[in-house]
């Protein structure tokens, strides 16, 4: 089954909200083995609204809209979609009635908008909306269903959840799918696929592995889709011998699984092994320590941190040597080895991760331009370095040195515990 999912709204095209409705409902109809081909965005113009709708209606079996069905006129959905489908509009009782009954509860009476509001597409199948005024729309339109819901994410849910699904399934079916994420750091995504080449190219049709790059990490989602006579055992079996194959060539790459961050790995690492950890950060200004304090219970394990953004203060706060930063300055190797076995010193625990770099967009020198940090993890026997040369986006470079720290002490406890 074919789904093209449209949002309407010029609010999502100059960036002002992100599409989040799209996502969600991707995602739940990929839970029920149905296929999201298409998924675009329109303005509040009438005629790219019908365009857009015309097209899809042609080529998907059911076309998902949200947004444009309130009461400001910049709200056309329903006229644009009368329009597509050549019928008119006729004034719903009951609609109006839902929206005089839901602001008296409010102690405020509709205006003339509201009654507007209540003109309904001729051959439509209301989904009466709980959690709002306007109701979701069903169309049965030749061989295509097309379903209207508000763009309000909550009343757009509700919808979905409780209406458009269990009817989609109940006209469909389902086909059974399994998903497994295996989540990676320290390698890129071309590196991964060729340590993984031989086992991508011997999986069945319907098998697929997708690799989802981000800062710093790319996660890979194993998918099987059922055929016939399979069901989801079957098929999370398939899953599971893939991931374990892939497990085999990428060792220690792999820090978790599903929605497991590098924090949570990092976190039952230090817990399975009884080990404290601080952080001594200059150019992530905390962010390290932050990101930690984010899981739960992350007090058995994180001590604290230093945040010493001054020369000054990684002297007096971590026994930085004076003749380091002159020698060598504040963004060096000397300096962050020195900064870990400061930490562990003053703070008297098992492991120390501390950085210092240029995070951006300016600050650089020639031999030493923006984008250079120096991260360094260690306890009081070793310590472990690592120089990045990264670009000149100040958050990007704050956000990947962190990711970078995180990993850095999950393998140094791998291989030093």
């Amino acid at each position: 089954m074919n789904v093209h999912i449209i949002t309407i709204g010029d609010e999502i095209l100059i960036g002002q909200i992100v599409d989040t409705n799209s996502a969600w409902m991707g995602q739940q109809l990929n839970l029920c083995g149905f296929q999201v081909t298409t998924i675009k965005t329109v303005s509040d113009q009438c005629d790219d609204i019908v365009k857009n709708i015309s097209q899809s209606l042609q080529e998907a079996d059911v076309v998902l809209v949200t947004g444009g069905l309130g009461a400001t006129k910049d709200d056309v959905t329903k006229k644009a979609i009368a329009e597509c489908l050549g019928v008119g509009m006729y004034f719903d009782e009951k609609v109006y009635e839902n929206i005089t009954s839901f602001f008296k509860r409010f102690g405020r009476e509709p205006n003339e908008a509201h009654h507007q509001q209540s003109y309904m597409p001729e051959s439509v199948q209301l989904l009466d909306n709980k959690m709002g005024t306007a109701p979701g729309m069903w169309f049965n339109h030749q061989k295509s269903i097309l379903i209207s819901m508000p763009g309000v994410p909550y009343e757009m849910k509700h919808l979905m959840s409780e209406k458009v699904l269990p009817a989609l399934k109940t006209k469909f079916g389902t086909r059974p799918i399994f998903h497994k994420t295996i989540r990676t750091a320290g390698h890129g995504e071309t590196n991964l696929a060729l340590k993984i080449e031989d086992i991508e190219s011997s999986l069945p049709d319907s098998v697929k592995i997708a690799y989802l790059p981000n800062l710093g990490e790319v996660r890979l989602r194993v998918s099987a889709y059922g055929e016939k006579g399979e069901n989801e055992t079957q098929l999370q079996q398939k899953v599971e011998d893939v991931s374990e194959k892939i497990k085999e060539k990428l060792g220690d790459a792999i820090y978790g699984y599903e929605h497991e961050n590098l924090s949570i790995a990092l976190g039952n690492l230090l817990d399975e092994h009884n080990l404290k950890l601080v952080t001594a950060e200059s150019c992530t200004g905390g962010n390290i320590a932050a990101r930690i304090v984010q899981t739960p219970g992350s007090s058995s394990y994180f001590q604290g941190g230093i945040v010493a953004y001054s020369n000054d203060l990684k002297m007096r706060q971590l026994d930085v040597c004076e003749e380091t930063l002159f020698k060598h300055g504040a963004v060096s190797e000397a300096t962050v080895e020195e900064m870990v076995q400061g930490a562990i010193k003053h703070l008297n625990v098992d492991i120390a991760i501390a950085v210092s770099g240029i995070a951006g967009p300016g600050g650089g020198t020639p031999d030493k331009p923006v984008g250079t940090i120096w991260v360094a993890v260690g306890n009081s026997k070793k310590t472990k370095t690592l120089r990045l040369q990264l670009g000149k986006d100040r958050l990007k470079n704050i956000e990947y040195t962190t990711k970078t720290a995180l990993n850095m002490a999950r393998l140094f406890i791998l291989k030093n515990a």
